[in-house]
């Protein structure tokens, strides 16, 4: 097998595994044929302060071409939202997300996007646009990004929603679509219990 072909094979390995584990028994995720994604639904996952494990490096380019640096966010609660624009949940969801970014913003509360598997970044920066989403996204085409988080709570469906404590930590997760009560409820859960 030659070195480029084997590296294809790994760079597929590492983004189909976490999509196809994720609709395995037990899973509330279900995968759709036509758009060949797997959308949560809705499951809610928080971990107590003691359990929570750091949250990987991530640092890239945004689609407005600015390079962000979650590291930089530290001292703030985060919400880090898995999207893409050929997804329909994820444009179900973002009129909440944005009531929420605009909510919290008295709370000191940061939000970050993560787009995924949008090779061209034009439908990406068109979906931001039409829904007028006012925090970041950091271009993640391949999901090399996205696949840090394999070690913490995956991000196992899109969309998925990640709330990171103010010490860097992954402290819930939402997988498919999020509304803004729920996450409001999480936020306030993740500032009250540190």
């Amino acid at each position: 097998m030659s070195r480029r072909l084997w590296s294809l094979v790994v760079v597929l390995v590492a983004v189909v595994s976490p999509l196809v584990a994720c609709s395995g028994a037990g899973s509330s995720a279900e995968v759709t044929a036509e758009t060949r994604y797997v959308s949560g639904g809705g499951t809610v996952t928080t971990v107590p302060p003691k359990q929570r494990r750091p949250a990987p490096p991530l640092r890239g380019t945004t689609l407005t071409g600015d390079v962000l640096d979650l590291a930089s966010y530290r001292g703030r609660v985060v919400v880090l939202n898995v999207w893409g624009s050929w997804c329909p949940p994820c444009r179900k969801e973002a009129p909440d997300l944005v009531k929420a970014a605009k909510a919290l913003e008295a709370k000191d509360v940061a939000f970050v996007g993560l787009n995924t598997r949008d090779l061209d970044p034009e439908p990406a920066r068109a979906f931001v646009r039409t829904f007028e989403v006012p925090y970041p996204s950091v271009y993640d085409p391949n999901g090399e990004q996205l696949l840090g988080f394999r070690e913490t709570l995956p991000a196992n469906a899109i969309p998925s929603t990640l709330v990171i404590d103010t010490e860097g930590r992954v402290a819930a997760r939402v997988l498919g679509p999020v509304d803004d009560r729920t996450l409001g409820h999480l936020v306030d859960d993740v500032v009250a219990r540190g």
